[in-house]
């Protein structure tokens, strides 16, 4: 395990989890599900399975820096590299990639959003370990691809096919093409037609061929975070970094080097996997009601409700009526109430906010 590392990227504002997910406090630094550990708590303590404490580095804004700092006390504070501004995964991924790869040559590293819900653990375990030895054996980028449950319009898309050579792993395939969210009917295609998978947004690969990866394909965006090699892990390493997210571009791993790149393997899994994008996502991961009502607050009283999710602090007592189908959720003085199917509106509500009542409440 010497030379497995783990990348958490966890410099995302969640707007869509408006009210309780602030620019200040966002989502994957709050308990969304009621477990009593934070979504970034919940990613660490899976990946630790997977790699030792100190080869755990997250990638976040500056800003989050004492968040994180408090939430994972035992993460060696070198391990947090802060981000000046948010430039999507690519510049994410580079720049951790090529601190690490500095420090081992040798490492496989696994990259992974903060804040998605895996329930079943040990499954996403086998599955990585499966991903690390492929990536150990040859020069690839692996992702982790999810078995679609439903035609889910919101998420990405992955076709594969068979790799052509043996596999150890009867679940590793070839990637052919990568598809951004479909409309309902492409995405009823999908499922039935039995070789698409969800795009996690997980990836596997050695630092190595991510390197040799990113200078083949986005030489541009490389060369920022290569000119660098000098001062990773010294006292210039913040200044260096400040500099470079000055110029480099906005891109994500997918449209810099994934959609590109030949050597690019998918592994497919049932893992119990959401990225918790929405309410109506984190609705399908909680324990319901008879009345269908996820409901998470200590003292909510609720008559003739049905299919509600209600997200209310512990010690504030709310009394509901003839709600179906809506979204009540309350955060630090907020009340938010929306119907679900309405809830790809939040991030207008919040842009209102913005705009009529000031960032304070943003």
């Amino acid at each position: 395990m010497k030379n497995h590392y783990a990348i958490i990227m966890a410099g995302g504002v969640g707007t869509r989890f408006w009210p309780m997910s602030t620019s200040a406090h966002p989502k994957q630094f709050i308990d969304i599900l009621g477990t009593g550990r934070t979504l970034l708590q919940q990613t660490y303590d899976r990946l630790l399975k997977l790699c030792p404490n100190n080869n755990i580095f997250i990638v976040t804004s500056t800003a989050y820096y004492d968040l994180v700092v408090t939430q994972l006390p035992k993460l060696p504070k070198e391990n947090i590299l802060c981000e000046p501004s948010r430039k999507n995964t690519a510049p994410c991924i580079a720049y951790a990639s090529y601190k690490i790869h500095k420090l081992n040559p040798k490492a496989v590293t696994i990259v992974a959003p903060s804040d998605h819900l895996i329930s079943k653990e040990d499954t996403f375990v086998k599955a990585i370990n499966s991903c690390f030895a492929k990536a150990e054996s040859e020069d690839c980028l692996v992702t982790l691809g999810i078995k679609p449950t439903r035609p889910d319009t919101g998420y990405g898309y992955i076709q594969f096919v068979d790799s052509g050579k043996p596999e150890k792993d009867k679940r590793m395939y070839r990637v052919k093409t990568f598809t951004e969210k479909p409309d309902l009917e492409m995405a009823k295609f999908f499922m039935t037609s039995g070789d698409f998978l969800w795009n996690s947004g997980i990836f596997i690969w050695t630092t190595a061929s991510l390197i040799k990866a990113m200078e083949t394909h986005d030489s541009e965006l490389a060369n920022v975070f290569k000119e660098g090699i000098d001062v990773y892990n010294t006292k210039d390493e913040t200044q260096f970094i400040n500099r470079a997210y000055n110029v480099c571009k906005n891109i994500s791993i997918d449209y810099s080097v994934m959609e590109k790149a030949k050597n690019v393997y998918v592994r497919a899994s049932i893992i119990g996997w959401s990225d918790l994008g929405t309410w109506g996502s984190l609705y399908t991961h909680l324990k319901h009601d008879k009345s269908k009502n996820a409901i998470v607050g200590k003292n909510v009283l609720q008559y003739d409700c049905n299919n509600c999710i209600v997200q209310v602090p512990k010690d504030k007592l709310v009394v509901l009526q003839g709600l179906e189908d809506y979204i009540v959720v309350e955060s630090e003085g907020i009340l938010m109430i929306c119907k679900k199917q309405d809830e790809q509106q939040i991030r207008n509500f919040v842009n209102d906010v913005k705009v009529h009542r000031g960032e304070k409440f943003i």
